[in-house]
């Protein structure tokens, strides 16, 4: 995996590509403003662009900026967003924008190496990781609606598959069988009105239901 990173800290920015080194993900480019990140992608076509949200000059967001002209101009490029802090405004707009290969975590979660590789690996491939706060941060003004179809447990499973939780994880985190994991992603599905036809993408638009993206 060849990788693009932005990150204006130089500890972070070269703890990361010694972590990411280290898990043999190739650093084509660790760069510390948005403007580089846009040019080493041109440059270097990445398989993943990791990036933080605030960077050089401001210190607002370009680095999401960045990361939604790149979306827009690569729609497959998979994007990693990093930040300080849980910024609702931030993650509701890069979540808007697409349906794969897209994450957003909080710095924190890097501590955890195997998660945060876990979650990397996860975004490149295409799908989704998004930090548990990120999650109850945009579910806090969210009251009536549709979703209150969904059982205790169903809403458990949702929240599990918005973190990017695999079936077997799903069971683990819930101590119960994968086969009732199933059953309840099936209810979520229907429930939600997710037809079979979008068997590919139900996961992910489940998640932005949830999230009422």
């Amino acid at each position: 995996m060849r990788v693009v990173l932005a990150e204006d800290s130089v500890l972070l920015r070269e703890g990361l590509v010694w972590v990411l080194g280290s898990a043999g993900v190739e650093v084509v480019a660790a760069v510390s403003d948005a403007e580089g990140l846009l040019r080493a992608v041109d440059d270097h076509e990445p398989d993943l662009v990791v990036t933080d949200v605030r960077m050089p000059p401001t210190h607002t967001d370009e680095g999401l900026r960045a990361a939604l002209l790149l979306r827009h101009r690569r729609p497959k490029l998979p994007v990693l967003v990093l930040s300080q802090y849980v910024e609702e405004r931030y993650a509701t707009r890069l979540l808007s924008t697409a349906t794969t290969g897209i994450g957003y975590l909080l710095k924190d979660r890097v501590a955890d190496v195997a998660e945060f590789l876990d979650s990397l690996r996860r975004v490149a491939a295409g799908g989704t990781a998004l930090d548990p706060e990120v999650i109850a941060q945009l579910l806090v003004r969210r009251h009536s609606d549709p979703l209150d179809l969904l059982t205790r447990r169903e809403k458990e499973v949702l929240a599990l598959i918005a973190e990017g939780r695999s079936n077997a994880g799903i069971a683990e985190a819930l101590v119960v069988s994968e086969s009732a994991v199933g059953k309840h992603i099936n209810n979520i599905f229907a429930k939600l009105g997710l037809s079979g036809a979008e068997k590919d993408h139900r996961r992910v638009l489940a998640v932005l239901r949830f999230l009422r993206i």
